[in-house]
């Protein structure tokens, strides 16, 4: 297996698909391999990329540890996949606000329509994108439409900062990362470590260079910025997450035994079958709380029905089979120097090494 990653990620190198990469697997058992290659730049004197180097993992945020911090805290009671919305974030404005649930967060049926993105208010105020959210607009009636979004995952994060009386990020850090020893995952990591050890994502114009240690996502990063009593530190709940693939396949191994992690539980058995249980059954799509469920556009052919897992756009992905006992971590910088017009060549990259790994 180790061979076939090697030669898979060196094609992809060689035709420029990204300049560094990190691939890692976990089983069940906690047997793992991490396979580092490429460099931080396409320079020939540029870093070379190391089993921990730290990558911004984009959306992946909205899963971990956004939408594991929700499900957190329905285990203990503080929350519950019915809780209304408004009943914690009175802010949220619409035509149907009375009927927004905890759930349609988890799985992207908030009712949110085509016209209404985050990333076309990157010139407002984090003042204003906030209020765009809070006055977003619904097409459809909560539950009946799946739309990704990432107004949903970043109202799932305040929910989470209301329930937990804290921020997003020292949740988190608190609950999952420190207990697991995720000490290279953090939200705003030039806090801790040199910027030499963040591989950069993208040679912005706008941003007015090259983004390195800063969230790449636009109003992710704009939103970081908000400083309004009640928001200090403010931790966005869909970008803004760097982490190393060591760190993230400690996440996956503690969800594939079931929740339970070198003899600390973090989720219930259930709590864990809802993650790949596919909850969107009945308007025909596809999806687990908190994680895509059997994407095969990006999670290859040999993944199965209740394979679950997420992707970030800088050229990231996690996933996890609890049928093989396997999980997957694939950390890129697709998006250097500039990003691509679309996902296609690192799903393509993406389908290839998971069928390597899960077709054995």
């Amino acid at each position: 297996m180790e061979d076939r990653i090697k030669k898979r990620v060196c094609r992809a190198i060689h035709e420029n698909i990204f300049p560094g990469c990190v691939v890692g697997v976990v089983r069940r058992d906690g047997e793992r391999i991490v396979l580092p290659f490429g460099k931080f730049r396409y320079e020939e004197n540029a870093l070379a990329i190391k089993d921990d180097s730290i990558f911004d993992v984009a959306s992946i945020t909205k899963a971990i540890p956004t939408a594991l911090s929700a499900l957190y805290c329905i285990e203990e009671g503080r929350l519950h996949a019915e809780t209304r919305v408004i009943d914690l974030l009175p802010e949220v404005h619409n035509a149907s606000r009375d009927d927004i649930r905890v759930r349609h967060l988890l799985t992207q049926t908030v009712g949110y329509g085509e016209e209404f993105r985050l990333s076309s208010l990157r010139d407002k105020s984090p003042e204003e994108i906030l209020q765009a959210i809070f006055f977003a607009p619904l097409r459809y009636a909560p539950g009946e439409y799946f739309l990704y979004t990432n107004t949903a995952s970043v109202l799932l994060g305040l929910l989470v900062e209301r329930v937990a009386k804290e921020t997003l990020s020292d949740f988190a850090d608190k609950i999952f990362f420190k207990p697991l020893s995720m000490a290279r995952t953090k939200f705003k990591p030039l806090d801790s470590f040199l910027k030499e050890e963040i591989v950069p994502t993208e040679v912005c114009k706008w941003r007015g260079g090259e983004v390195q240690g800063e969230v790449h996502d636009e109003s992710a990063w704009k939103l970081q910025k908000f400083t309004l009593s009640g928001y200090v530190n403010f931790a966005v709940g869909s970008a803004g997450l760097f982490s190393t693939v060591p760190d993230l396949l400690t996440i996956l191994e503690m969800l594939l035994s079931g929740g339970e992690y070198r003899g600390r539980r973090y989720f219930s058995e259930d709590a864990v079958a809802g993650m790949y249980q596919n909850h969107l059954y009945g308007i025909g799509e596809s999806h687990g709380l908190g994680w895509e469920l059997c994407n095969r556009r990006w999670m290859g052919d040999a993944c199965g029905a209740r394979t679950f897992g997420k992707t970030g756009f800088t050229g990231c992905s996690v996933m996890c089979d609890p049928d093989k006992g396997v999980g997957l971590v694939i950390l890129s910088n697709y998006t250097y120097p500039k990003r691509k017009p679309d996902s296609s060549l690192i799903n393509e990259f993406r389908r290839d090494v998971a069928d390597i790994v899960f077709g054995e």
